[in-house]
């Protein structure tokens, strides 16, 4: 398996909101509209900037206030990382926009 995805496999790492321009504004429209956001690891070399395919089923904003800047989203989601599919398990902090999360590998792609 690819050493940086096994490596996010393990443990929790911090990560922050990504993309462009991440803003609050930004995260929930992705959540919301879009389906889709930016999670980016910042213990790896540089930071890795991962585009998240949400899962609506197993994503909770239940506990995150927009408006008011406050509580906590939990995001799930699907996305390839150096030929690993792999699930994105992340609990974002709305205040700072940064949290943690975790990788878990799904199945290597084989071309």
């Amino acid at each position: 398996m690819d050493e940086l995805v096994e490596r996010l496999s393990q443990g929790e790492h911090p990560v922050v909101v990504g993309g462009p321009k991440p803003s609050l504004d930004e995260f929930r429209q992705r959540i919301v509209d879009m389906g889709y956001v930016f999670i980016k690891f910042t213990d790896t070399r540089g930071g890795t900037d991962l585009g998240v395919r949400i899962d609506k089923s197993a994503t909770d904003v239940s506990q995150a206030n927009f408006d008011r800047a406050a509580g906590t989203a939990h995001i799930e989601g699907t996305l390839t990382l150096n030929y690993v599919k792999a699930r994105c398990i992340a609990d974002i902090h709305l205040e700072s926009l940064d949290g943690t999360g975790h990788l878990i590998a799904l199945e290597e792609v084989h071309l």
